[in-house]
């Protein structure tokens, strides 16, 4: 018997390790998906959203050229951020206008700063910039401000934001891809969502060589059930039944 254990047991493996390899695969082509409509060729921000616009539902994510004029006096941080490390920090998030001084604003997320950093020694920034950034939608988890007096707050919200500066902004905010200086990278919260068909070949593949793998191992089971059963055994030297008595006599 050992033949066919060896034999179901090479079976099973391949089956198996071929549908593990096609899950693998499943799972890279999505994440690549889903990293590569973050690496698309930047566009200027008035393409993609206006300043009254909704955020579009191809916009997340998308980079975007920004030209404008910082607002310093509207610079907040973002509590609960973590950096590409996972270390627990905060967002520098200042708004920049598109265009002239008076001109709309989008809040950009300007870098990273470590959990406990005082606002107070936090770089600040003046005079005009032209960067590259992520396009995100306003955040609103519902969470409220602890401390509405100073200037952290729990989330990017636009509605929030507002309140800060005389201008109007975006129905969005951008995650800048090069961090101001003296500020780490920001890494992005929201990114954006992979087709439920991306690599669906895999997935199927996957689960087609998983069912390979149940078949052999119910086939090497039956094989050794019925082998190991046998057929019953039969007594040779039973006696035959005996015959009428009454017959006999006659």
């Amino acid at each position: 018997m050992w033949g066919a254990h060896v034999l179901g047991l090479v079976c099973v493996t391949i089956a198996t390790g071929m549908g593990l390899w096609q899950y693998d695969a499943w799972q890279e082509r999505r994440e690549a998906a889903q990293v590569d409509l973050t690496t698309a060729e930047p566009v200027p921000l008035s393409e993609v959203l206006g300043p009254d616009d909704p955020f579009p539902s191809a916009g997340l994510g998308r980079p975007v050229e920004i030209s404008g004029t910082w607002l310093g006096e509207g610079t907040v941080l973002v509590d609960g951020r973590q950096d590409a490390d996972g270390a627990d920090g905060l967002w520098v998030v200042t708004p920049l206008t598109d265009g002239a001084a008076d001109a709309p604003a989008i809040p950009v997320v300007r870098g990273w700063v470590p959990e406990g950093t005082d606002p107070d020694d936090v770089p600040d920034v003046s005079g005009t910039a032209d960067l590259i950034g992520w396009l995100q939608p306003t955040e609103g988890s519902g969470e409220t401000d602890p401390d509405p007096s100073d200037d952290i707050l729990p989330q990017v919200r636009i509605a929030d934001l507002v309140q800060r500066v005389d201008q109007d902004l975006y129905g969005a905010y951008a995650v800048a891809q090069e961090p101001e200086p003296g500020l780490a990278p920001a890494t992005l919260d929201q990114l954006p969502q992979v087709s439920r068909f991306t690599a669906l070949r895999n997935i199927l593949y996957a689960i087609e060589w998983w069912v390979f793998a149940v078949f052999a191992g119910y086939i090497w089971w039956r094989y050794v059930r019925d082998t190991t059963q046998g057929a019953p055994d039969v007594d040779a030297d039973a006696e035959e039944p005996a015959g009428d008595p009454v017959a006999s006599e006659s």
